[in-house]
């Protein structure tokens, strides 16, 4: 690669290398990107890291974290905004790959070298070892080698995505149903709040979500039914991932929730939170490459009644300043306007139980988890999975959408790519700075 100052020798030695193992252009643009930031990130914090593995882990740690303070500046004038877990990954493995190459090639240090793996680490890599070869005819032939595979690990990892976790909870009782809408959380002397706690059981029971997935609702999140506007489409989007709404990026092009929240409103994701703020995310399949789940109502009656209450109580939730995008809101005068909590929506919800003569009791389904099996066993009483029945929801107006947005997708991409290779045309003397870092001998 020829720049201004002229030939980056490491950086088109490996690009020829790729290019030679037969690597796609996707994946050299790839690396293109990750080297680039890597570059911009060792300019802002020049002299600050004599250690090679201290900067590329502080590195990974700004591209998952951004490096906007909570003050809203950057002392590196970076200002990066939280990278999706996915790209970070990437980003990794492709810096990690190119600096083993220059620690083969010319003798030196390795920014992200391996390490003894600890027993856990053990069981983990011998699993994806063994789901590797299990079908292979010739798979024995590996035996040699997997002791010293599973017995290392990388000193700087990617984040993984949690699996799906299952609960033991019973079913709400069929019987308790009305009584406990109507009377019990209908029953609340504030409208706003039986409103508010209304919709969050409909969506629970009606939707199958968990109360942690429910409370996360945006309210640009709620949209009409194309096919029947009386009817409510609602999406639950991974708030680290999950894609900003109406189009938004960032000033770095980023389009992850995470960002958004950042730049819009100096907030980070609830799931980074501590207290009664936090609220987890239990992984589960999402329905849609922009990290979202849909609810997939049953009976699709419950869309409908979702529809008219959120029209009513989205003229209370306006009528409120909120610096935030969460769809329900406290009404207590202490913390008017700000995003509804767990606790506050368990003490509701034990509420309204009394109402009706109740106690909360999870033995009996009566919590709130007891709705989303209540849920699944409507949907097994009916003859459907809830795999089949989420996957033909609006698949039609999902499939309408697939061509044109690959194809804009395609120019961004050739748009970026041409971006990061002017960019990195001003990084011409990598190889000094690299030398400098200890990444290669002088």
């Amino acid at each position: 690669m020829i720049t201004e100052q002229g030939e980056v020798g490491s950086v088109t030695d490996y690009l020829l290398k790729m290019e030679a193992d037969g690597a796609s252009n996707a994946l050299m643009n790839g690396f293109i990107q990750a080297t680039s930031l890597l570059l911009d990130y060792m300019e802002a914090n020049k002299g600050l890291f004599e250690d090679p593995k201290m900067l590329f882990q502080t590195f990974a740690k700004r591209l998952y974290t951004g490096t906007i303070g909570e003050d809203g500046l950057d002392p590196s004038g970076l200002y990066w905004v939280p990278s999706s877990t996915d790209n970070v990954n990437k980003h990794i493995h492709r810096l990690t790959a190119f600096t083993d190459w220059l620690a083969n090639k010319h003798g030196a240090e390795p920014m992200n070298p391996l390490r003894d793996a600890t027993p856990h680490e053990q069981r983990l890599n011998y699993a994806a070892w063994y789901r590797k070869n299990q079908n292979d005819f010739l798979g024995h032939i590996e035996d040699k080698t997997v002791n010293k595979t599973i017995r290392k690990a990388r000193t700087m990892k990617g984040r993984t995505p949690l699996t799906k976790a299952e609960d033991d909870a019973l079913a709400f009782p069929d019987k308790h149903w009305e009584s406990f809408y109507k009377d019990g959380i209908g029953g609340a002397k504030d409208p706003r709040v039986a409103l508010r706690d209304k919709l969050m059981l409909l969506l629970m029971h009606g939707g199958g979500l968990r109360e942690s997935e429910a409370i996360m609702l945006w309210v640009t999140d709620v949209l009409e039914d194309p096919y029947d506007p009386e009817k409510a489409i609602v999406r639950i989007y991974n708030e680290v991932d999950g894609k900003a709404p109406e189009g938004w990026r960032s000033r770095s092009g980023t389009k992850t929730r995470e960002a958004y929240l950042q730049e819009k409103y100096a907030r980070i994701p609830r799931k980074r939170m501590k207290g009664t703020a936090y609220v987890g995310w239990k992984t589960r399949v999402v329905d849609h490459r922009d990290n979202y789940i849909q609810v997939q109502w049953f009976p699709t009656d419950y869309g409908k009644v979702f529809m008219s209450l959120w029209k009513r109580y989205q003229k209370y939730r306006a009528s409120i300043d909120c610096h935030h995008t969460y769809a329900f809101i406290s009404f207590h005068h202490s913390a008017l306007g700000n995003p509804y909590t767990l606790n506050a929506f368990h003490q509701s919800y034990a509420a309204g139980l009394r109402r009706i003569g109740l106690e909360p009791n999870k033995s009996e389904g009566f919590d709130p988890h007891g709705h989303r099996h209540s849920y699944g066993r409507r949907l097994e009483r009916s003859g459907l999975k809830p795999k089949q029945y989420d996957n033909t929801a609006n698949r039609k107006l999902l499939d309408s959408k697939r061509v044109s947005t690959l194809e804009a997708e395609n120019i961004e991409l050739k748009a970026k790519v041409k971006e990061l290779e002017g960019k990195l045309e001003r990084f011409g003397e990598l190889n000094e700075t690299l030398s400098e870092m200890g990444f290669m001998p002088r």
